[in-house]
């Protein structure tokens, strides 16, 4: 829209462009108007409630879209709607923005909704982030790879997470390999210890990231005194080390294992006929307490973490059996399961899926839609050849466009 087909600016700049069009009745009594060429203002000058009700309008506002009236004033609350009309004139008069008005037969010209010229530059100049700027961030740095088997497991989870939760345990693992690259795993560290080498200060590693490193890494590999991660396992084989002998038939449900009294394990007697992987913890516990006594259930935290993976190996090498494997039924779960299923294609043993069919999903009470990043992973599921079972199950997620969980799938399993 040129220049030139608006009117001369008036006493405070601003230029109007009247919406006229013969075959558009909607346009009748409407107008543009904004200011041109005007140099930007200093907010910083301006009164502070001006800036908080501005920055409450434009943190996630985009150049292109108009903003209703009441819309923002509803937002500005009563106890600031006399600032927020002050404000609409200034941010016009200001070139920051122009508006749309209707001519009333009552009142005249009123205003309709605003658009926001560069909401960018006013975040700049408000010190607000880019709504968008973790997103585009985690897509740049999503695809970094680490040495570690244990460290790259992580990673792959991260996924999963809202953008700036991913980054910031991203950023944690890259610390832990550059604690690893410089060879503090040897001595025994404080959480502490490591909190300050990741981030510059003792308490700046919160619960939830701690909490989260403790079921996805074995810090004791690190010479981190954090607590080991534990494989939860309902059996009723009895575990053979050289310091004795422990016998899962005596757990009432289950027990958990760390890592390294797994590795201690010389021979198991009594092998199960079949391993049950349960991803979701409420299910596993359902299915570990309903096990037949040939079975062994063990949990599958989300993408198995290194240290997971090489206690499950370990028990696997010594009791080979066929699997069974049960996720969520939606696009993580079908990646979770060809994850964990690679110990069992390693090992030449069959493997297979549980409750995750298309039935099981379509029987679901409850179902979720798909995002965007969901129907991307499916479409890069769907590429590799899947077990008939699962590729069933990605099918029907795209064809229905909703993905479910399997903790409901679970609410009968004590009676089946």
């Amino acid at each position: 829209m040129e220049t030139r087909d608006w009117s001369g600016p008036d006493a405070e700049g601003v230029r109007t462009l009247p919406l006229t069009d013969p075959a558009r009745s909607s346009l009748r009594g409407k107008r543009l108007r904004r200011a041109f060429d005007r140099p930007a203002p200093a907010l910083d000058a301006w009164p502070a409630a001006w800036r908080e009700l501005l920055a409450r309008w434009v943190r996630r506002a985009g150049s292109e879209k108009r903003y209703r009236r009441d819309t923002l004033l509803s937002a500005a609350g009563a106890a600031r709607a006399n600032i927020a009309l002050t404000l609409f004139e200034r941010l016009v008069a200001d070139g920051l923005a122009e508006i749309e008005e209707r001519r009333e037969p009552q009142s005249g010209w009123q205003l309709v909704n605003l658009r926001f010229l560069d909401p960018t530059a006013l975040r700049g100049q408000l010190g607000l982030p880019e709504p968008d700027a973790a997103a585009q961030a985690w897509q740049q740095r999503k695809d970094i790879r680490f040495k570690r088997d244990d460290l790259e497991a992580a990673r792959i989870s991260l996924d999963r997470l809202a953008p700036e939760s991913a980054l910031n345990r991203l950023e944690l693992l890259a610390a832990l390999e550059r604690w690893t690259a410089g060879g503090l795993t040897t001595g025994r560290a404080t959480p502490r210890d490591f909190a300050y080498f990741a981030r510059g200060n003792t308490k700046k590693i919160t619960v939830g990231e701690w909490r989260w490193l403790a079921e996805i890494i074995d810090l004791g590999d690190y010479g981190i005194a954090a607590h080991s991660p534990l494989l939860l396992v309902a059996a009723q084989f009895r575990l053979t080390t050289p310091g004795g002998t422990l016998d899962l038939a005596a757990a009432p449900a289950f027990l958990g294992l760390p890592p390294r009294a797994i590795g201690s394990v010389t021979a198991i007697a009594a092998p199960p006929a079949c391993w049950t992987l349960v991803e979701n913890r409420s299910a596993f516990e359902k299915a570990a307490a309903a096990r037949a006594s040939n079975e062994a259930v063990v949990w599958l935290p989300g993408y198995p973490p290194g240290w997971w993976r090489v206690a499950v190996a370990h028990l696997l090498a010594l009791a080979p059996a066929p699997a069974r494997i049960a996720c969520d039924p939606d696009p993580d779960g079908i990646a979770i399961a060809l994850h964990a299923a690679r110990l069992w294609t390693q090992a030449g043993l069959a493997w297979s899926p549980w409750q995750m069919s298309a039935d099981d999903l379509a029987r679901l009470s409850a179902r979720r839609p798909l995002s965007d990043r969901d129907k991307n992973l499916l479409r890069l599921l769907s590429s590799a050849a899947l077990p008939a079972v699962l590729a069933e199950l990605a099918d029907a997620m795209l064809a229905s466009g909703e993905k479910g969980e399997q903790e409901s799938l679970f609410w009968d399993i004590l009676e089946a």
